[in-house]
């Protein structure tokens, strides 16, 4: 019997706010799903899960150009933590988020959209959610 997928989970974490993607139930595709201020994550997963099948969270890594961490990983660390404890059945691995921030702007701009719309730090945050995870599966897809 052929065990159907999950939906992977990422993250981008930042200092207030966490972008959140997921895949298709095909783990194909990368959607943006929502942004919500760092302390209303754990519940909104829990509400998630309930409906939901989810095999692994991905989160950004947070590093400076000379690939050393950036100063992001003091609050991305505990908040990878706080998943690992609340989820231990389910395994986080972790994404290059350099530039991320970066082509989320660009994206916007390609997309047409206004200056205004590109103001709006909680969408930048989720397509960079979705940046992350559409890095995971073409690098997934690319070591099979």
């Amino acid at each position: 019997m052929k065990r159907t997928l999950g939906r992977l989970v990422a993250f981008d974490v930042g200092k207030k706010r966490v972008g959140i993607a997921v895949t298709d139930p095909s783990q194909i595709i990368a959607n943006g799903l929502t942004t919500l201020v760092i302390h209303e994550v754990l519940p909104f997963l829990v509400k998630y899960l309930e409906n939901e099948q989810v095999d692994l969270f991905v989160v950004g890594y947070a590093r400076q150009t000379n690939g050393e961490d950036s100063e992001s990983m003091a609050y991305i660390k505990p908040f990878v933590q706080s998943l690992k404890n609340k989820f231990p059945h389910i395994t986080v691995e972790w994404v290059d988020e350099r530039y991320t921030s970066q082509m989320a702007f660009q994206a916007m701009i390609d997309g047409g959209l206004g200056k205004k719309a590109r103001r709006d730090k909680a969408m930048i945050d989720k397509i960079s959610a979705t940046i992350i995870l559409q890095s995971y599966l073409e690098s997934r897809d690319f070591g099979r």
